[in-house]
Formats: structure tokens, C-alpha cells, sequence
């Protein structure tokens, strides 16, 4: 199959029932926006998944569905050993319909009501949303503070540590010494580590994501991940984990089957995946090489038009983290109501992430509707400055 791949031209995406275009008033109140906010990209997927997928839709018969069959556990193995250099025990896989799905039922494993789950922050908003939902206690550590950390899990109460490899939303990505630290750390206070991974195909600059598998020893961990943000079809649902205790694993796999009622996965999100990481390699490259120009224009054209940002490309993901506090930014609704009202715009405030002064905007597009975006940001910054002046 070609391995020519157009990002440049524009799929209308309304009226197909999506988040972020049709479901832009939920969040900011205004229909018709021209939205980057929530993390899935405008492009289609890779041809090979659609070939995958029409050939699975053809054969017509959508029954019950097995994950547990090799065609899926090798597909991942391979991915693993081709991408990350890293072999992995498929007997410890699990699977369900989301990564955050996985999240709920391991933080009911391991933890009770009351008890503290650390992350760092800032903090997607779904962890957040998660660990409070349960009845957990949030418990925020600065990005890059280590002292912090060991603070919070040497907290008998803190059972487990949180991790976004890379994070979202600042695009960190984890070297294996800092990982090996956290792992040292979590065994040392008893905490158990979920390291969510769903960005680790993502890394840019040469960077290299390390899987948690890499690091994790004996202590209790699990992974959770998905093809579907890398290969863009979320809405097929399914993500798959990696769990170190053949006794947690045996536990998840009984609440997913039992309380859950999910021992079925959707077939097609189980195609996409096997074709995703047996035929998506040359796809998910040029994708990623294409995210990183859009990311190095926007760099371009917000320095030039702010110099004292000195704003830098995220290490990974095509999620641009930008603190917007060194060009007199400092309230968040304000810069809101000018971007929505006037530039008629969508992009996530820092603070749904903990994070005044910050926004979010996603790159996952066609340069002409990055271009339309950051114009309209630094407009909207413009207009802030000058009112607050």
C-alpha cells in the first residue's frame, strides 16, 4: 500500500456526531466555533486500518468476540518489540473499552474511599474527574519535583501513584532514570503505579518513550494504553492493559467479565488495533512528522509575535502546552470571552488542568487550521494585554 499520506486537506467533521466540532457548546457555551480541544485528531486513519476495517465490515457477521486469541497479543508483542525495543509478558494483558475504564476498576482494586492517589501537575482532566468521582483524594505534585513526590506517597494513606508517560497535558517525556526513581520510590512507600501510556507513540526530537514494564520490578503496576490516540479511531472504543500480578490481573479480569458485564470487546476496535500495529507503522511516522511542523510553526509564529515566551515544541503529543503568563496572561476567563466572542475560537483553558495563565491547543490538523488558531490566539492575547494595560 502507498505510502503517500495527505494531511493537508480538510475533512469536515460536522454534523458526525463528534466532540470536538458538534459538541463544542457543552463545553464553551457558543456553537460554530472552530474548536482544538479535546485530544483526537482531524485526520482520517491509516488506509491500512480502513482496509482492515471494510474487509471485517464485509464479512458481515458481528457476534460475540474473543480478545483473548493471539492474533491481537502478537500484534501488541510486536509493537512493543519494534517500537520500544521491549518484550512483554502477553499472559499479563487485559482488555476494555477505555483507558479510563481501566483506571475506575484498578483504583476500586487498590485503594478505598479516602485514600490518595498521587499524579503530578498539572493534571488531565479526566484523572482528575476519575480519582474525586470514586471518592479518592487527589494528591498534586509539581512536575518535576521529586521531593514533592516522595512526600505525598510516604503518606500511609497514599496507595498509588498515577502516571501519565508521556503527561498530558505538558508533553513530558520520562527518561528511564526518572522512571527507575519513581519505581524505587512507589516500592519503598508500598504505593501500586498505573502508568497511562496512550501517548508513548507520540515522542518527538529522538526521544524515546520507556514502557513502565521496563522499570516496574516486583512491585504491584499496571499499564493502560490503546492504539486509538496514535491512530486516531477512539470512537471504536477499546484499550488494552498490562498488569504485573497474575492475582490482579485474575481480579480485573473477573470484575470486567462479572459486575462489568464487558467479557465481549467491539470487533472492529480489535481489527483496528492488529492493523494499526501490524500495517500502521509508515502512517503513524509520517503523521507524527507532520504533527512536529505543525508544532514548529506554531513556535515561529507565536515567538515572533511574543518574544519573551521563548515557547518550546512539547517532547511528545500533539497537544501544544503553552504558558501564555509572560505575555501578561494571568486571567483565564478574560482570555476566554476573547477568543469565543470575538475570534469565535476553541481552546482548553490551563485551568481545567490546574494552571492559570496556560492553554491548550491541539495540533492534531491541517496546517491551514493551525494557522487560522494561533492567529487568532495571539489576536486574543493582544486584545488581553491591551484591555489589562
Amino acid at each position: 500500500m502507498s505510502t503517500s499520506y495527505d494531511f493537508d486537506t480538510v475533512i469536515d467533521r460536522r454534523g458526525t456526531w463528534c466532540v470536538q466540532w458538534d459538541g463544542v457548546a457543552d463545553r464553551f457555551g457558543v456553537d460554530g466555533l472552530l474548536p482544538f480541544t479535546i485530544s483526537d485528531m482531524d485526520f482520517a486513519t491509516a488506509p491500512e486500518v480502513l482496509a482492515a476495517l471494510r474487509a471485517r465490515i464485509d464479512h458481515g457477521v458481528f457476534g460475540y468476540t474473543d480478545w483473548q486469541q493471539d492474533d491481537f497479543s502478537s500484534a501488541i508483542a510486536h509493537w512493543y518489540e519494534t517500537r520500544y525495543d521491549t518484550t512483554i509478558d502477553t499472559g499479563g494483558l487485559v482488555y476494555a473499552p477505555s483507558v479510563l475504564s481501566q483506571l475506575s476498576q484498578l483504583l476500586q482494586m487498590w485503594t478505598s474511599e479516602g485514600d490518595g492517589v498521587v499524579v503530578h501537575t498539572p493534571t488531565y482532566d479526566g484523572f482528575r474527574k476519575a480519582i474525586t468521582g470514586l471518592g479518592r483524594e487527589l494528591r498534586g505534585v509539581p512536575l518535576g519535583d521529586p521531593d514533592a513526590l516522595e512526600r505525598e506517597l510516604a503518606r500511609a494513606d497514599s496507595k498509588v501513584l498515577l502516571l501519565c508517560s508521556p503527561h498530558n497535558p505538558t508533553g513530558r517525556v520520562w527518561t528511564e532514570s526518572e522512571l527507575a526513581e519513581m519505581a524505587s520510590l512507589a516500592a519503598r512507600h508500598g504505593a501500586a503505579v498505573i502508568s497511562d501510556e496512550i501517548h508513548a507513540d507520540f515522542v518527538h526530537g529522538g526521544r524515546r518513550h520507556v514502557p513502565w514494564t521496563r522499570v516496574a520490578g516486583d512491585g504491584r503496576w499496571a499499564v493502560i494504553t490503546s492504539a486509538s490516540k496514535s491512530f486516531n479511531f477512539p470512537a471504536l472504543t477499546g484499550s488494552y492493559g498490562l498488569i504485573g500480578r497474575p492475582e490482579d490481573r485474575t481480579e480485573f479480569l473477573r470484575r470486567m467479565q462479572t459486575a462489568e458485564g464487558l467479557a465481549s470487546p467491539a470487533v472492529l476496535s480489535l481489527t483496528a488495533h492488529i492493523a494499526a500495529y501490524r500495517e500502521g507503522g509508515a502512517w503513524l511516522d509520517a503523521v507524527r512528522a507532520y504533527v512536529t511542523g505543525n508544532l514548529d510553526f506554531v513556535a515561529e509564529r507565536l515567538n515572533a509575535a511574543f518574544p519573551e515566551l521563548g515557547w518550546e515544541p512539547p517532547q511528545a503529543g500533539y497537544l501544544a502546552w503553552i504558558d501564555l503568563r509572560k505575555a501578561g496572561v494571568e486571567d483565564d476567563e478574560a482570555l476566554q470571552r476573547v477568543l469565543i466572542e470575538r475570534e469565535r475560537v476553541a481552546v482548553m483553558p490551563g485551568s481545567v488542568y490546574g494552571a492559570e495563565g496556560f492553554v491548550r491547543l491541539n495540533v492534531g490538523c491541517a496546517r491551514s487550521k493551525v494557522e487560522a488558531g494561533v492567529d487568532a490566539l495571539i489576536r486574543g492575547v493582544q486584545a488581553v494585554r491591551v484591555v489589562g494595560a
